[in-house]
């Protein structure tokens, strides 16, 4: 029989072990014990299924990382991929700002000296069914997909994700994400926003803010900065460029919604050409070339495009291929890691023994119902709600690149901050940002309380490009500082 003490102690051990991490009794089983090739860490991740249908039949996977250091002192941040159609998992997680990063072909993963969990407690979600790992067991769920399906089952899944999580529920909750991101972040943060207004206590989401990357915010906006990057840029010439702003007027007919003149369709096919042998989304870096004798694959039809863009052939193949960082065939090693069954047991992922194989981008969802052409009125609303808001651009990305953003928040009529002190404050309030001491981009302070900055070197996937520069840009959101405006600070 055990005695009174070393029952008292049995008690104390299973209250540090609870009380030491967030996770309840229900997410315990969710703990990720070890990954095949993970290296050693003092921080807990967990990873599983939570259901955002009725009964069990449809459910959003995760991935989840406390903070490095005093997780319980950081705020939550969740990160989203875009797309529509693209892995959080593969993406951010896997390949950008995760704790483990997939660098090769061998079993081994890489730990990231630049983790975003550095500063927060981090989650990463595939959303919607359809992507990496989360599913659902009705086919026909996967032909109602589009912006506000996921949004809403963003929301159910952070409802009952917090069940498992009670103890992050009072913590400050950021959104981040990037590309198509520019449209699931903000239409999720208008969710929680309204829902909190008539919310319990035991649903009311802290939500704070988000920050948004190389993001898809405005169709007419977005295709104009395009064609004016890659001008700038001289990957296209003065006359196609003259062309396409004659024939397809500025875009403007075709976001009216009129027609654009005949000339414009064939001026478009010579623009996206002209990216055949080189990365749109990164237009410095080397592509793959083991990916080039491929067979394009990935959600093309899905992958967001102005729709003037979209309407082309030669965009639904080359959009395909989305080469990405240093290793311009990083994607690649991320699909073979996912689709190792030791991997998926050890991250208690494809339960359901999915019929088609991990893919960074879903290769099941066919149709996007509802996609609209603007962000804009979102992100003036929860401006005026007091959210905080930044908006960054990797300066090498000619997909969505920094003058389609530019352009984009041009339109909507802020006022930008002049302190009166720092260079710049004479042209608009635009000036330098530092990261030890070198220029890490440029940036610019609204009075509404909106800051866009710049990346320097970047492509459109900033963690994966300027890695150090992208956790600074991200501590200094957290804490609501602005950007060093000197090398000395």
């Amino acid at each position: 029989m055990a005695t009174l003490a070393s029952v008292g102690s049995l008690v104390l051990l299973v209250m540090v072990t609870v009380l030491g991490s967030f996770a309840s009794s229900v997410a315990a089983s969710d703990r990720v014990r070890g990954l095949p090739g993970q290296p050693a860490a003092s921080f807990r991740h967990y990873a599983g299924y939570v259901d955002v249908g009725p009964g069990e039949e449809k459910a959003l996977f995760y991935w989840f990382f406390e903070a490095q250091e005093r997780p319980e002192e950081k705020p939550l941040l969740l990160w989203l991929n875009g797309g529509p159609g693209c892995s959080s998992v593969a993406y951010g997680a896997a390949l950008e700002l995760g704790p483990f990063l997939v660098r090769s072909t061998g079993p081994n993963l890489t730990l990231n000296p630049y983790s975003w969990n550095k500063a927060a407690n981090l989650l990463f979600v595939e959303a919607p069914v359809g992507v990496g790992f989360s599913y659902t067991n009705r086919t026909s769920d996967l032909k109602e997909l589009g912006d506000n399906v996921t949004a809403q089952d963003s929301y159910r899944f952070l409802l009952n994700w917090f069940t498992k999580y009670p103890n992050l529920k009072s913590h400050d909750f950021y959104i981040a994400g990037e590309s198509y991101a520019g449209h699931y972040v903000p239409q999720l943060a208008q969710l929680i926003y309204e829902e909190n207004k008539k919310a319990t206590k035991d649903k009311y989401i802290n939500l704070k803010g988000f920050m948004i990357g190389n993001a898809v915010l405005n169709d007419a906006t977005d295709q104009l900065g395009m064609v004016e990057y890659a001008w700038s840029h001289a990957i296209i010439s003065d006359e196609l460029y003259s062309t396409v702003r004659k024939e397809c007027d500025s875009f403007k007919e075709e976001a009216e919604g009129g027609k654009p003149r005949k000339g414009c369709s064939p001026a478009v096919k010579a623009f996206l050409q002209a990216y055949d042998d080189i990365d749109i989304y990164s237009i410095y870096t080397p592509v793959c070339l083991s990916s080039l004798s491929q067979s394009p694959r990935g959600s093309s039809d899905l992958l967001a495009a102005p729709r003037l863009f979209s309407q082309q052939e030669v965009w639904r193949h080359r959009m395909r291929k989305i080469p990405a960082g240093y290793d311009p065939c990083m994607e690649d090693y991320v699909r073979a890691y996912f689709n190792r069954e030791d991997v998926q047991r050890a991250l208690h992922a494809n339960l359901t023994h999915l019929p088609y194989p991990f893919s960074p981008c879903s290769e099941v969802i066919r149709k996007w119902n509802d996609s609209p052409s603007t962000v804009l009125p979102i992100l003036k609303k929860l401006i005026n709600a007091g959210l905080r808001i930044w908006v960054y651009s990797g300066d090498t990305d000619g997909r969505v690149p920094v003058t389609s953003t530019r352009y984009s928040i041009n339109k909507m009529k802020l006022h930008a901050k002049k302190k009166g002190k720092g260079k710049g404050d004479e042209w608009g309030g635009w000036r330098a940002w530092y990261y030890k001491e070198q220029v890490g981009g440029w940036v610019v302070e609204y009075e509404e309380g909106l800051a866009f900055a710049t990346v320097r070197g970047a492509g459109h996937q900033v963690p994966v490009f300027a890695p150090a520069p992208a956790l600074s840009l991200l501590s200094h959101f957290l804490a609501g500082r602005s950007l060093p405006a000197s090398r000395s600070t």
